[in-house]
């Protein structure tokens, strides 16, 4: 890893191919980096094309309601503020990381990518639940479910109008340059870290990095947008939280989890080669086919890289406290709005609790009686006896 691309001189799609293009023929596998990060990109995107697809036009595709408990006022007003900001500082982001330096520059900038990239990471937000359901969101949003569904081996209780909930307008928009935001702030922390401390290495950068995203989603996450009702930890490991036993009760892994997923991106952004270039992006001068296959190539590899750190820093973690998940708090169980319909009053179905086994979809629960209930037309395996000698 070199030094920052905010200390180098941008270098040209158009420069870069006329300084390189007579080594294309000789050492052709110089081009295999990016052009196998795009191949996973690629893959990555058609799997989540196919999957929003089949939820766009499959039974899930449907709201999960409030139900009977109503969100104070002031909740509301705040969520209905928040969205408002958020989806008014989309085409803002748009227009400042993709349109201004083209219009300026006749190039795509690694912001501009990163928008894009960041925005796809959308996808990935709900999959903490694969197993089990230890995070919601308030269902007064709006919302239109979730895609789990579709995803396969999909194990957490989700059915038309009781599944993981995404509130479209807000996350859709604030993955994109939100994230992309808290990037460039955390790229702007390892300057400061370096001008402090110039015999800094790069692990150190990065470990400042990922102790200060854990503050900063504390403050963002902990004390801002779970206390105004966006979303809840139900099944958040208490004595790991702070604000244990509320609805906005918040576990420090999560900031751990996050702050994995920050420092990729930021060392994805801040350490590049002589020509500003990611570690993704090697060889994107001998691929070949002009300019706009390689920005594809370019964006693809890009989107392949921030997809593994968001998928193996936050989601593989999560499922494991996802699995040892503690009781849902009673402030978040008797909030139908934080329920999603996925348990609680009214359902026939409880909670998760470690009490309980973890049901999965088409298994059987135990009702709120205590009694084993079996899906329709499923029954009980038998045991088999041991062969015995005469």
């Amino acid at each position: 890893m070199s030094a920052p691309a905010e200390n180098k001189k941008p270098t040209t799609v158009t420069e870069s191919v006329g300084a390189t293009a007579d080594l294309g023929s000789k050492t052709p596998s110089a081009s295999r980096p990016v052009v196998i990060w795009a191949i996973i990109g690629g893959l990555i995107l058609a799997f989540q094309i196919y999957i929003w697809a089949s939820w766009a036009i499959g039974p899930h595709f449907e709201r999960v309601p409030t139900g009977p408990s109503d969100p104070p006022t002031w909740m509301k007003i705040i969520l209905g503020t928040w969205t408002t900001v958020i989806l008014a500082g989309w085409p803002v982001g748009v227009w400042w990381f993709i349109v201004r330096p083209w219009r300026r520059e006749r190039r795509i900038t690694l912001d501009g990518m990163l928008l894009v990239a960041c925005g796809l990471l959308f996808f990935q937000d709900p999959l903490l639940n694969y197993f089990n359901t230890w995070s919601t969101y308030n269902t007064w949003m709006f919302n239109r479910g979730s895609w789990v569904a579709e995803i396969p081996g999909w194990r957490s209780y989700a059915e038309p109008g009781a599944m993981m909930a995404e509130p479209l307008l807000m996350n859709a928009a604030g993955y994109s340059y939100g994230v992309l935001l808290c990037t460039i702030l955390g790229c702007f922390i390892m300057r400061q870290a370096k001008k402090k401390w110039p015999n800094i290495n790069n692990y150190g950068l990065i470990g400042i990095l990922i102790v200060w995203t854990f503050f900063f989603d504390l403050v963002i996450e902990g004390l801002f947008l779970m206390p105004m009702g966006l979303f809840t930890y139900p099944g958040a490991i208490q004595s790991l939280s702070i604000n244990a036993g509320t609805y906005y009760q918040w576990p420090i892994y999560e900031g751990l989890m996050w702050g994995g997923v920050q420092a990729g991106l930021c060392a994805l952004r801040y350490f590049t080669d002589d020509r500003g270039r990611t570690f993704v992006e090697r060889g994107l001068e001998r691929t070949g086919g002009g300019f706009v296959r390689q920005q594809g190539t370019r964006f693809l590899a890009i989107f392949a890289a921030c997809s593994i750190f968001f998928f193996v820093c936050y989601n593989l973690p999560a499922q494991w406290f996802a699995m040892n998940a503690d009781p849902w708090p009673e402030d978040i169980q008797k909030r139908s709005y934080f329920d999603m319909g996925v348990c609680g009053d009214g359902t026939g179905r409880l909670c998760p609790d470690p009490a309980l086994p973890i049901p999965g979809r088409d298994t059987a629960y135990i009702d709120p009686d205590g009694k084993l209930v079996l899906p329709e037309g499923v029954e009980l395996p038998k045991i088999v006896p041991h062969e015995r000698g005469n």
